[in-house]
């Protein structure tokens, strides 16, 4: 799948974090692993530890309730053992079952927010964030409303305003947030965050373009589709990449992003959602009924 030699290793994933050291001895090469904290003597042993590492684990859930369940137990877990760690959240339908269910634990429980902090992926250009399909909106209504989270604690990009002087401010507030966990939903053509598909893809936060097809993917969501914003400003993919661990669920019509995913060996910025499987860290969740669809058998 990487067929570098060793002295290249040093590089095979400088999006996720790049090892720190590589030198040369007199009885031939040894690789420093810096992400695991391990010394290989030979390139074939790094190669099968490193790699093995990179993969993503990718569960097949029965249906979509099992699927946000299994993806709770793991944001459970982090806010259990780390009570003050970093969320990365995103917005959507694919994520909806898995807040309910967190909101749930909470109240029932007692699963404490109280020192969790998050950032969200994206923000919707021109809409005010009592606007109820913006992203702020969305986070409150479904999240930040039913769980003891103090929202002084969350940030959502700003919409409204100097778009300029509102991804400065986003990208001020990445560069000081260290994501524990970076939840994910896909687009229908591949997006994470509204990093859309293209000849090349942007490491920081930025302003994006949004394709026809994810303006066709939410039209749902407003009175029409002229309704629907044409801009947003997101996380870029470092800024994803960079999160020490990816969640991404999958649901819906998702066949063609969810197969190029799942099936494909190519890394492309055709379909962003393949840079996930450069990460060191990466969880994968489908259900049974997409996986069988797109031929995924695990």
């Amino acid at each position: 799948m990487f067929p570098f030699q060793p002295h290249e290793y040093t590089t095979c994933a400088v999006i996720c974090k790049p090892l720190v050291a590589k030198e040369r001895v007199l009885n031939g090469i040894f690789c420093l692993d810096g992400n695991a904290g391990k010394v290989y003597t030979s390139h074939a042993m790094f190669r099968q530890n490193y790699l093995r590492r990179l993969l993503m684990k990718v569960i097949i859930a029965e249906n979509y309730a099992q699927e946000c369940a299994m993806a709770a137990d793991i944001i459970e877990k982090l806010v259990r053992e780390k009570p003050d760690c970093c969320l990365g959240l995103a917005t959507g339908s694919s994520p909806v079952g898995m807040y309910q269910e967190l909101a749930r634990r909470c109240r029932e429980e007692g699963l404490d927010f109280s020192r969790v902090s998050s950032v969200n992926l994206d923000e919707y250009v021109g809409l005010e964030p009592t606007h109820d399909q913006s992203y702020r909106y969305f986070m409150d209504t479904n999240l930040f409303d039913h769980i003891n989270i103090d929202k002084r604690n969350t940030y959502v990009a700003k919409g409204v305003g100097d778009v300029d002087a509102n991804i400065k401010e986003f990208q001020a507030v990445l560069a000081k947030s260290d994501v524990d966990i970076q939840v994910l939903g896909v687009g229908p053509d591949g997006h994470l965050g509204f990093n859309e598909p293209g000849e090349a893809l942007y490491d920081k936060a930025h302003k994006e373009v949004l394709d026809e097809s994810t303006i066709d993917a939410n039209a749902r969501f407003f009175a029409t589709r002229d309704d629907v914003p044409r801009y947003a400003v997101t996380m870029g993919m470092g800024d994803i990449m960079r999160a020490k661990s990816l969640l991404l669920i999958i649901s819906g019509n998702k066949q063609d992003a969810a197969r190029e995913l799942l099936m494909n060996d190519r890394i492309t910025t055709a379909c962003p959602a393949t840079f996930m499987k450069l990460h060191r860290d990466a969880t994968v969740f489908i259900e049974k009924k997409l996986a069988d669809e797109i031929g995924y058998k695990g």
